[in-house]
Formats: structure tokens, C-alpha cells, sequence
């Protein structure tokens, strides 16, 4: 007896290495899908900034903003929730792969047809014409490459991702928007957004397709899609909640503020949403892995997987952080003509410093979502009610006092930064009080190494305005590599950094 409960602790020991392995994993491929989406990004917001203009920006921002939450909506929850049904089903997978599919293409027909009908929702401050009407149907694109995307994840194929979102995405957009401007300067963004969804639902059906086939005798079945949806509907409130927080603050500012302002705004939440992908990527390579755990009862195991996942990912955010905010004003200056968008480094530095606090939440939510569903959606609604009501209340305070309209605009990051704060100790906290375990995210040898490589930054912003440009080249690389030999020596273990030198581990690269 005593041995066969040493043989199940040690194979259950084993079994959470190999997961631990898998997320180092899927973090090595993500910091490489992170330096791409950089190398990427950046042209297009060249592009949008210098050529179309802050104004056609804004509108483009606004657009996307609304068709991306609709997009949200559509996938049900199942972006996340299709991990639980994969492992607990005893169905064919490509079946149950063909059920969220199935049930996806109905939630974006409602919504497209929702917003065709009514297109002043996506642009509240400019005239329709007739292709503004058919945009809304880039949410079909949208929402099944998540779908398909998801599925790959389950197979611990996160480089599926990083090819998708992370290389032809981003690098199909920065080349088309320079092409469309020649066609539509009022409309190229939007023809250049387009085209990017639909190469990378191509890039994400194809990976999807390899690992599960076509799903050979599977019919639809009323019944079984109305209870699949109907299990996923908290997660899809969860998942709309958490994705409306991190865009409420540009959703309200659009409505205040002038377009040009909010296209200042835009390029500031651009910038500070590159880290963010590093955290939302784990996503669905952390949700398989804390799905098992929870089908067998290991909440310990769980405890630990998201403590680890949730450091390495602070660890990773903060380091970027400081790169991009310490020379904010010299990054800020690249975009516009004359300077035209420094005056958003407010912005950016209170929107960098919101996606480090809240990746704990993000992390923890991970696990709540199975394990405390509505208890988490109630923290996710006092948060984004907290952030609404802190938000309008800013601008109108700081509109009446006579703030400059940039100034004005910094305050609704400002918000989402102490709100995000908020939302991350309470799902910390109750996320430890199901697991009976501490959840560890934020350590000392964050503090020294955000110290060390803050000292580094501030001393290259402090030469002259006209070598700025050292700022960028030489102070950027400077700030993470001072961090990351602190936070590798100091904040990593003998086994972490053992974990993340291996190859091949949880399948190949």
C-alpha cells in the first residue's frame, strides 16, 4: 500500500514536471513570438502615424475596437473553454472542435448582421459609406482563427500562434496599409486590417487542420451545441469583461475627445500592448494544463503552475516596460511629424505599468474560470464598473480644471492602471483561498531587477535632446540587458534556469 502511494505521488510529481516543462516551453516560444510582433508592429504604426495621420487613425482605432469586442462575443467563451471540453469529452476531438466551430459561425452571423445593420457604431464620429457596411464581416475571420488557434494550443503547438498573430498578421497589415493608402487614405487602414484577419485565419485553419483532420461523420446536433454554449456562457462573460476592461479606457476617451487625440492615444496603447502578448498567449497553452489538474482534484498543482507562469510573465512585462517607458518621449517622438505624439508619453508609461499589474489577475483567472466561475465574473464586474465610473469622472474633473487634452487623455490609463491593480489582488486572493496555497507571483528579485535596470535607463535619458536617438539604440537594449542578467541570476533558480535552456521538452520546438 505504502508503495503504490509513493509509486502515485511520484508519478503525479512527474506529471506536473512535464507540465511545468510545457509552460517553459510554450514561454520560450512566446518570447520569440513577442520579439517578431515587435519587429512587426512597429512599421504599421509608422505607417498609420506619419502617412494616414493621427485623425484616420483614431477613426481606424475606433473601428477595430468595436469589431474586435464583437468578435469577442462570438467566440462564446470557447476560445478558452474549448480546453475543457477536449479533455473531458470521451467524443472524437475533431468532432468537438467542429461543435465550437459550428457554434462560432452563429454567434459572428448575429453579430454581423447586428452591426451591418447598424455601422454608426463603429464609426460614431464619421460618415458611412457603402464598404463601411460590409467591415463588420472581418469578425468571422477573427473569431475562428481564435477558435482554431485554441485547438492547436490543446496540442501544445503554441508556435501556431506565434506564426498566425505573430509574424503574418502584423507583417500582412504594415505591408497593406502602406499599399491601400495608395487606393483609400480615408479607408486603407481599415482594407489593410482586413486583409491581415484573413491571412491569419488561413495561417490558423491550416495547423488546425493538421492536428485534427476533417471531422469525417459529425453532424450538428441542437442539443448538444445549446448545452456546449450554455456551459461556456460565464466564461464568455469572464472573457468579455476581462478583454472590455483593457479597452474601456479608449472606448470612453473616443467619446470625449477629439479624433486626433484619440489616435495619439492609440499608438500609446499600441506600444504598451506588445508586453500584453506575452501574457495572453499562455493562455492557451496554461488552460489544457490547469484543466487536467483540475479534472483529477490537484489544486496544489495548480497553485504552483500559476504562481511560476504568473512570475515568468511579470518578470518578462516589467523588463519591457522599462525599456519602452523609461525613454518614452524619445520612443513617443518617432511616430508623427514634429513631435506630434510625445505628447501621449503619459499615456504609455501609465499603460505599461497597467499590463504589469495585471498580469496576476489574467494569470489567476486562468484557473478560476474553472474553478470559481461566477465568483470571478463578480470581481471582474466590480473592476470594470469601478473603471467606468473612475474613468468619466477624470475626464469631466480634469476637462473642468483646464488640463491640456493630452493631459486629459493620460488620466483614463491612469485609472485602468490602479483598477487592474485592484482586480489583481482580489482574484489572487481568492484563487488562494480555493487552493489553500499563496499564490506567488511578485518576488523580491523583481524589485532589485526593475531598480538595477531602471538606474541604467534613467541615465541615458538624462544626455542631451539631440542624442535621443542613443536613447533608442543603445539605452533600450542597455535597460533589458542589465534587467534580465539581475532577474536570470538573482530571480531564477538553478532548476528555472535549467528549465529554460532545455529543448525539446513537452515536444519539440
Amino acid at each position: 500500500m505504502i508503495s503504490e502511494r509513493g509509486a502515485t505521488r511520484g508519478a503525479s510529481g512527474a506529471a506536473e514536471k512535464d507540465d511545468i516543462a510545457a509552460l517553459a516551453k510554450g514561454g520560450r516560444t512566446n518570447i520569440f513570438g513577442f520579439l517578431l510582433r515587435l519587429a512587426a508592429r512597429m512599421p504599421f504604426l509608422f505607417i498609420g502615424s506619419r502617412v494616414y495621420g493621427a485623425a484616420v487613425l483614431g477613426r481606424y482605432a475606433y473601428a477595430i475596437l468595436v469589431v474586435e469586442f464583437a468578435a469577442q462575443l462570438a467566440t462564446l467563451g470557447l476560445k478558452r473553454g474549448l480546453a475543457e471540453s477536449l479533455a473531458h469529452e470521451d467524443r472524437p476531438h475533431s468532432h468537438i472542435v467542429a461543435d465550437a466551430l459550428f457554434i462560432c459561425l452563429l454567434g459572428c452571423s448575429a453579430v454581423v448582421a447586428l452591426l451591418m445593420i447598424v455601422p454608426e457604431v463603429m464609426f460614431p464620429s464619421s460618415g458611412i459609406n457603402g464598404s463601411d457596411r460590409l467591415f463588420p464581416l472581418v469578425i468571422f475571420a477573427i473569431a475562428i482563427a481564435d477558435i482554431a488557434l485554441a485547438a492547436c494550443a490543446f496540442r501544445y503547438d503554441i508556435a501556431a500562434t506565434v506564426r498566425a498573430r505573430s509574424i503574418i498578421e502584423p507583417w500582412t497589415i504594415s505591408i497593406a496599409a502602406g499599399a491601400f493608402y495608395f487606393y483609400s487614405r480615408r479607408d486603407g487602414l481599415i482594407l489593410a486590417y482586413a486583409t491581415a484577419m484573413v491571412a491569419a485565419l488561413i495561417a490558423s485553419l491550416w495547423p488546425m487542420l493538421r492536428h485534427y483532420g476533417l471531422p469525417r461523420g459529425w453532424t450538428p446536433h441542437p442539443g448538444r451545441l445549446w448545452r456546449m454554449a450554455r456551459h461556456n456562457l460565464p466564461l464568455a462573460a469572464a472573457d468579455a469583461i476581462e478583454w472590455g476592461t483593457r479597452r474601456l479606457d479608449f472606448a470612453i476617451l473616443g467619446l470625449f475627445a477629439a479624433a486626433d487625440v484619440a489616435g495619439i492615444y492609440y499608438v500609446a496603447q499600441q506600444v504598451a500592448s506588445l508586453p500584453q502578448k506575452l501574457k495572453t498567449s499562455f493562455e492557451p497553452i496554461l488552460g489544457p494544463v490547469i484543466s487536467r489538474n483540475v479534472a483529477i482534484g490537484n489544486l496544489g498543482a495548480i497553485a504552483r503552475q500559476v504562481s511560476q507562469v504568473g512570475f515568468w510573465i511579470v518578470a518578462a512585462q516589467l523588463g519591457i516596460a522599462l525599456a519602452l517607458g523609461i525613454p518614452g518621449m524619445a520612443l513617443m517622438g518617432l511616430f508623427g511629424a514634429k513631435g506630434a505624439f510625445v505628447g501621449g508619453t503619459a499615456a504609455l508609461a501609465a499603460l505599461l505599468a497597467a499590463e504589469v499589474l495585471a498580469a496576476p489577475a489574467v494569470v489567476s483567472e486562468a484557473a478560476l474560470v474553472y474553478l470559481a466561475r461566477h465568483k470571478n465574473i463578480l470581481i471582474s464586474l466590480a473592476t470594470i464598473g469601478l473603471q467606468g465610473v473612475l474613468t468619466v469622472a477624470a475626464i469631466i474633473i480634469g476637462t473642468d480644471v483646464g488640463l491640456a487634452p493630452l493631459a486629459v487623455a493620460a488620466l483614463p490609463a491612469i485609472v485602468l492602471a490602479v483598477v487592474l491593480a485592484f482586480a489583481a489582488i482580489a482574484k489572487c486572493l481568492l484563487l488562494g483561498s480555493i487552493t489553500a496555497s499563496r499564490i506567488r507571483i511578485w518576488r523580491t528579485s523583481l524589485v532589485i531587477a526593475g531598480l538595477t535596470g531602471a538606474v541604467v535607463g534613467i541615465g541615458f535619458t538624462m544626455l542631451p535632446h539631440r542624442l535621443e536617438w542613443v536613447e533608442l539604440v543603445f539605452g533600450i537594449p542597455a535597460i533589458l540587458a542589465s534587467y534580465c542578467a539581475v532577474i536570470w541570476l538573482v530571480g531564477f533558480g538553478a532548476e528555472e534556469r535549467e528549465l529554460f535552456r532545455k529543448r525539446g521538452l513537452a515536444g519539440a520546438e
